[in-house]
C-alpha cells in the first residue's frame, strides 16, 4: 500500500509540473513584449541655453501610421540606461505599448545623464528675457519642439503624464505650453512646500521625509552619471523615533551627518519663515492660459502630496473655467493607482480593484481620446471614491453643491456633538501636558521613514497617552458622509509662546466589527479606530506665515486651519473621533514651545508647556465639516 501510495503522489507532482509549464508558455505568448514591437534610441536633446537633456526615444516597428508621444520627465532617474537595456512596459501601464504611442523618457536638467544644474522644485520664471532664462517649462517646450522635427511619424499631439515630483515636471510643461501639448495628467503633484506639501504643513516641518528625501535623492553630482551620487542613508537602526530623538535640535543635522553637502537643507534651514524663497517655488500663480485638457490624479490617504493636487484643481477651474479639466480622488497612498489593485490600504478593506478601475476605465481612455481621437471620453468633473460606503461616485464640481456646513462641538467628558455647548462658563477646558522629550510618536511601527500605512492606521496607542485629548460622539443611528474640506477651529492656550496642534479626525468601528479574512496580523477590528484625514498647524504661524507672533501664555487664543478635503462615510453603528494633540514625531519636527527660530534651536530651548483646549458657549472648539444630504 505504501508503494502505490507514493507512485500516487509521484505521478501528481508531474502532472502539476507540467500543468505549470503549459500554463507559463501559454501566459509567455500572450503576454505583449514591447521589445519586440519598438526601437529605442538615446539622445542628448539641446536647450535654448546649450545645455543637452538625456532622452530615451521608444518608436513603434510599424510605420504605417502616425503616432503621438507620450512624455515623462524624472529627476529620479529613468534608468534602463544603454542600447541592451530596453524597458518592459512603457507608459503608464501596458496598454499604451499595445495600442502605439512614440514613448519619451527625459532625465531632468541637472540629474542622472542630463546636463545642467538640478534645483528642488526650480521656480518658473514667467518673463524670459533671453535664452539662459530657462526653467522646466522651458526645457519640456524644447524637448517636444525637437520631438517634432527629429521623430518621424509622429501626429504633432504630445501628452505628459507622472506622479509626485514627475507630476510637477507634468505641470511644468502645462504653464506656457507647447501648442502640440494635447493632454496632461499632474498625478499626487506638489505645488506649496510650505503650506501642504512634502516638506512643510500650515509652517510646520516635516521632519522625517525631508530628512530622508534630502539625503537619499537631492545629493548634487558634478558630472552627468547613471548613479544616484550617494549610498542610501544609513541611520544605524530601524527605530526612527529613537534616531531622530537622538538627533537632537535641528541645528545639528549638518554637523552630524550631512556637512555642507547638501545645500538644499542649508537653504531650508535658512528660510525658517515664508518668504521669497517659498513664494517663488509655489505653482499656482502660474496657472494661467492651461488650454488643453488636464486629468489631475490624487490620493485621499496621499502622506506626501495631497494639498498639492487638490490646489491645482481648484486654481485651474478659478483661472481657466472653460478648460477640461477632471480631478480624480481614489483610496489611495501615494502614487497607489499606479501599483497594485488599490482594494486595500493597511486594514481597510475597500472591496473593488480600484487602481485597476482608473487605469483601465479613466487614465487610458483619456490620453487615447485626445491623442488618437478615439473612444468616448464621459469623464464626469469629479470622480471621487467614497470612503466608508466604498463607492466611487460623480459630480459636477467638486466638493459637490449638495453639502451643508455643519459644526462638530467639543463638550465635556469627552463627549463629540453636532449640539453646541450652552455652558455660560468660558472656562471649562481640558488640559494636557506636552513634553518635547517625550512626543506622542506618528504610528505605532517601527521604522526610519514615514511610510504610507499610517494614514489610515488604527489610533489606539495614541487615544491611551495622557497628552493626547480624546472625544467621541454617541454609536450614530444613521450615516453621516462628508465631502470637502474639514476646517479645525479651536481655541486654545498654553503656558509657553509656542505650540503645535494637531487634529485628528477618526472612525471608531463598532465593538462587534469582524476581523478581516486573511488576517495575517491577527488585528481585531472591534473598536478599530481608522484615520480619516489629520494635519498640524505651527501655532506662531495663526495670523501670518512671514510674520510669526508669539503665544501670550494662558491667554485664550484661536488657532484654525484646514485638514484638507475627505470623502468619506461613516456608517450607522460607528461612532466619530476627533484626536487633539501637540507633537507628531518624527513625521513633525519637535516644537520647543519658546517663541525661538526653530532651525537654530539649541536643546535648552525645549520645554514642557502645559496646553488647554476650550470648550464652552463662548470659546466653542470644533471641526466644521461638510455634510452631504
Amino acid at each position: 500500500m505504501k508503494k502505490k501510495g507514493n507512485i500516487f503522489w509521484l505521478r501528481l507532482f508531474l502532472v502539476l509540473i507540467v500543468l505549470c509549464f503549459v500554463s507559463t508558455v501559454f501566459s509567455s505568448q500572450q503576454r505583449f513584449d514591447s521589445r519586440d514591437h519598438y526601437t529605442k534610441k538615446e539622445v542628448m536633446i539641446p536647450m535654448r541655453d546649450g545645455v543637452k537633456l538625456f532622452t530615451q526615444i521608444y518608436t513603434p516597428n510599424d510605420q504605417s501610421q502616425q503616432y503621438p508621444f507620450m512624455f515623462f520627465s524624472t529627476p529620479y532617474g529613468i534608468h534602463f540606461y544603454g542600447m541592451k537595456m530596453n524597458r518592459l512596459t512603457l507608459g503608464p501601464n501596458e496598454l499604451y505599448a499595445k495600442e502605439g504611442f512614440i514613448f519619451v523618457y527625459q532625465d531632468a536638467r541637472g540629474k542622472f545623464k542630463s546636463e545642467g544644474d538640478f534645483v528642488v522644485m526650480r521656480p518658473h520664471i514667467s518673463e524670459k528675457k533671453g535664452p539662459q532664462d530657462t526653467d522646466e517649462s522651458s526645457d519640456i517646450y524644447d524637448t517636444i519642439e525637437w520631438l517634432l522635427q527629429n521623430s518621424p511619424n509622429n501626429n504633432g499631439r504630445v501628452g505628459q503624464w507622472g506622479i509626485s515630483y514627475p507630476g510637477f515636471q507634468t505641470v511644468m510643461g502645462m504653464i506656457d505650453a507647447h501648442p502640440a501639448m494635447r493632454a496632461s495628467s499632474p498625478q499626487a503633484s506638489p505645488s506649496d512646500m510650505w503650506i501642504g506639501d512634502d516638506f512643510h504643513h500650515n509652517g510646520a516641518f516635516r521632519l522625517m521625509y525631508t530628512f530622508g528625501w534630502l539625503s537619499g535623492n537631492a545629493a548634487v553630482r558634478s558630472n552627468p552619471s547613471e548613479n544616484r551620487g550617494s549610498a542610501r542613508f544609513d541611520y544605524g537602526t530601524p527605530d526612527g523615533y529613537k534616531f531622530f530623538m537622538e538627533l537632537g535640535p535641528l541645528s545639528n543635522v549638518d554637523k552630524k551627518y550631512f556637512f555642507n553637502r547638501v545645500p538644499t537643507w542649508n537653504e531650508y534651514m535658512e528660510h525658517g519663515d515664508y518668504d521669497e524663497y517659498w513664494e517663488r517655488q509655489e505653482v499656482l500663480h502660474n496657472l494661467d492660459n492651461i488650454t488643453h485638457p488636464v486629468l489631475n490624479v490624487a490620493g485621499w490617504f496621499d502622506a506626501e502630496d495631497f494639498y498639492g493636487p487638490m490646489s491645482i484643481y481648484y486654481k485651474i477651474e478659478e483661472k481657466n473655467p472653460q478648460n477640461k479639466s477632471t480631478i480624480v480622488i481614489g483610496p489611495w497612498l501615494h502614487g497607489g493607482w499606479a501599483r497594485g489593485t488599490g482594494e486595500s490600504l493597511g486594514n481597510i478593506q475597500f472591496g473593488q480593484k480600484t487602481s485597476e478601475y482608473f487605469k483601465n476605465e479613466v487614465e487610458f481612455p483619456f490620453f487615447l481620446y485626445h491623442l488618437k481621437d478615439q473612444g468616448d471620453l464621459n469623464l464626469p468633473e469629479a470622480l471621487a471614491f467614497e470612503t466608508g460606503s466604498n463607492e466611487w461616485k460623480s459630480y459636477e464640481k467638486w466638493p459637490p453643491e449638495q453639502t451643508v456646513i455643519k459644526n462638530l462641538y467639543f463638550h465635556a467628558n469627552g463627549l463629540l456633538s453636532f449640539s453646541a455647548s450652552d455652558s455660560k462658563n468660558g472656562d471649562e477646558f481640558d488640559e494636557y501636558i506636552s513634553d518635547p522629550n517625550k512626543p506622542v510618536p506618528f504610528s505605532i511601527e517601527t521604522r526610519t521613514t514615514q511610510g504610507h500605512l499610517w494614514m489610515v492606521e488604527d489610533q489606539r496607542f495614541a487615544a491611551s497617552r495622557p497628552d493626547v485629548l480624546v472625544y467621541q460622539s454617541d454609536v450614530l443611528s444613521e450615516d453621516v458622509t462628508i465631502a470637502g474640506s474639514i476646517i479645525a477651529n479651536l481655541f486654545v492656550s498654553t503656558t509657553g509662546t509656542d505650540a503645535d496642534w494637531i487634529v485628528k479626525l477618526i472612525d471608531v468601528y463598532p465593538g462587534d466589527a469582524p476581523d478581516n479574512d486573511p488576517n495575517p496580523q491577527k488585528i481585531r477590528m472591534g473598536d478599530f479606530q481608522m484615520l480619516v484625514g489629520a494635519d498640524v498647524f505651527r501655532g506662531k504661524y495663526r495670523n501670518s506665515y512671514e510674520k510669526p507672533e508669539p503665544f501670550v501664555p494662558n491667554k485664550v487664543t484661536e488657532i484654525k486651519y484646514d485638514l484638507r478635503d475627505k470623502y468619506h462615510c461613516f456608517l450607522k453603528g460607528h461612532r466619530i473621533m476627533v484626536q487633539v494633540q501637540s507633537s507628531w514625531f518624527p513625521v513633525i519636527d519637535r516644537n520647543p514651545q519658546k517663541f525661538v527660530d526653530i532651525y537654530h534651536a539649541v536643546e535648552s530651548d525645549f520645554q514642557k508647556a502645559t496646553h488647554k483646549v476650550y470648550r464652552s458657549a463662548r470659546f466653542a472648539s470644533h471641526l466644521k465639516l461638510r455634510i452631504l444630504e
